[in-house]
């Protein structure tokens, strides 16, 4: 069986990403969203175990002193984290793990999976993602304003990313990520066995 690869996704707050990662799961039946905990408030809507695990500050801690997960970081004054064993069960299983990660925590992974495959998304103008933020009418002015702050940070370390993806558009950009999916694939350290063993005759 092939093992399945890592997608590290990260962007700002207000790039898209949930919306850009539904349209791409549409259309690979072989994926797995990996769901983050969070020491965060739900949102209206938001489904304990479907968007995050929400959790209290004491269980965060115990996972990170139990080594349970694969990243962790702090944004806006909550905590998040990816558990680590779901990701490396179901990529031994073949399949496709997606991560919506903060730019904190990818390093992190980066470091430990260095073969994950990172990939940046980003709105077409800052100003358009100040106005998505705005449109959700879930934050305050004031963590608005800290999240466009991030924002600009964030997009000045956007060259350790394998690839960025513009969102101008959800369907454009999930046509990208499937590219960087199909490359992923044919990479030559994925496909040398085929070789190796004869596979291909």
């Amino acid at each position: 069986m092939t093992e399945g690869s890592l997608y590290i996704i990260s962007g700002p707050s207000g790039a898209g990403k949930s919306s850009v990662l539904d349209e791409v799961f549409s259309r690979l039946p072989n994926a797995y969203f990996s769901v983050s905990v969070t020491t965060r408030e739900k949102r209206p809507g938001e489904i304990d175990g479907d968007h995050y695990h929400f959790i209290s500050g004491d269980e965060f801690q115990r996972m990170i002193d139990e080594n349970q997960l694969l990243e962790y970081a702090q944004f806006v004054g909550n905590m998040y984290g990816t558990p680590r064993d779901p990701i490396i069960e179901m990529t031994q299983t073949g399949k496709n793990v997606f991560m919506d990660i903060e730019l904190q925590g990818v390093k992190q992974v980066k470091e430990k999976m260095p073969d994950a495959v990172s990939v940046f998304i980003i709105p077409p103008t800052f100003e358009e993602l100040k106005e998505r933020l705005m449109a959700r009418g879930t934050d305050s002015h004031d963590i608005i304003k800290g999240r466009v702050e991030t924002a600009i940070k964030d997009c000045a370390e956007a060259h350790i990313f394998d690839y960025i993806v513009i969102n101008a558009d959800i369907k454009e950009a999930a046509d990208e990520i499937m590219a960087i999916i199909a490359a992923n694939k044919c990479r030559a350290s994925k496909r040398i066995n085929y070789i190796e063993n004869g596979d291909f005759r």
